[in-house]
């Protein structure tokens, strides 16, 4: 089996790199703006943006596709954009895909409900909210069109990451260098978050067992933003420097409406996969204090 992810260089891309090439999976990924080891420059507005392919002799089987405008209020402000680069973009994959009869694996989002009666399991009515997630949605159609396809649905992903973009290694990076700072963050706003590994692994499962359709993938936690950094902070006695105050979404002048009851039920994967062991926030955290990071 051969791999390509695209988007290999971000947080989903680079786990899922790591872990598959540690399964022994021949597997190269690409880069757009942030170029990491091993990943080949790749923008799908380009109409020969798969040529290199040919040039290294590379013919995938599966695309993992993790590339995406992820900043939700940016997106609101920029729709001509986010909707290149989230819709156009999948429909280029998509069509390749297609032509050479590639199996798609799309990562998607709970962003596609409108969190009024979340967590969501994989047969609930989408509606959502926010254009970042209109357009995630309007990817997933495209990629529904694909004869063989995943869609793999997350929110709140964490882990170790090159530039500690993730919220959670982002919190931990400030209070290991004890950088002062104030966190206003939502108590309202519920998810679902889940280890970037535990995706990388779950991914590996699905397309091993040659699954297809759409599938919600979570781990046990469901915090809201406030209690999730209550709880990773509760870890580090020395993190007193971080202010962390809880506050309403009313308050928080988001550009962008957000889906409070948020999350996903991950039963689907779960019950095909019973034994499969997930990791959670303590586990995490406690991983990283114990390697002394």
């Amino acid at each position: 089996m051969k791999v390509l992810i695209i988007g290999a260089s971000g947080l989903v891309g680079s786990h899922c790199m790591e872990y598959f090439k540690e399964k022994d999976v021949e597997t190269i990924g690409t880069y757009r703006k942030y170029k990491t080891k091993g990943t080949y420059f790749f923008d799908p507005s380009d109409q020969n943006c798969f040529l290199f392919l040919d040039e290294i002799n590379f013919k995938p089987d599966v695309i993992i596709h993790c590339a995406a405008l992820t900043n939700v209020d940016y997106c609101e402000e920029h729709e001509k954009e986010s909707e290149e680069l989230t819709v156009t973009s999948t429909a280029v994959i998509n069509e390749y895909c297609k032509v050479n009869n590639i199996k798609l694996v799309y990562i998607s989002t709970d962003y596609v409900f409108d969190g009024k009666n979340g967590p969501y399991s994989e047969d609930d009515e989408v509606n959502p909210v926010n254009i970042y997630g209109k357009h995630k949605l309007a990817a997933e159609k495209i990629v529904e069109n694909t004869p063989n396809f995943i869609i793999a649905r997350i929110t709140n992903v964490y882990g170790e990451e090159e530039r500690s973009k993730n919220f959670i290694s982002h919190l931990i990076s400030l209070i290991l260098t004890k950088t002062e700072k104030t966190f206003n963050l939502p108590f309202d706003q519920f998810a679902t978050p889940i280890y970037a590994r535990d995706v990388a692994r779950m991914i590996y499962m699905l397309i091993l067992d040659d699954k297809k359709g759409i599938y919600h993938l979570s781990s046990t936690d469901y915090y809201n933003r406030f209690q999730l950094a209550s709880k990773v902070t509760s870890y580090f006695p020395e993190s007193n420097h971080l202010c962390l105050s809880p506050i309403s979404t009313n308050l928080s002048q988001q550009k962008a409406l957000r889906p409070l009851y948020g999350g996903l039920l991950n039963n689907k994967f779960l019950l095909e996969y019973p034994d499969f062991k997930l990791t959670n926030i303590d586990t995490f955290v406690l991983k990283i204090i114990k390697n002394g990071i």
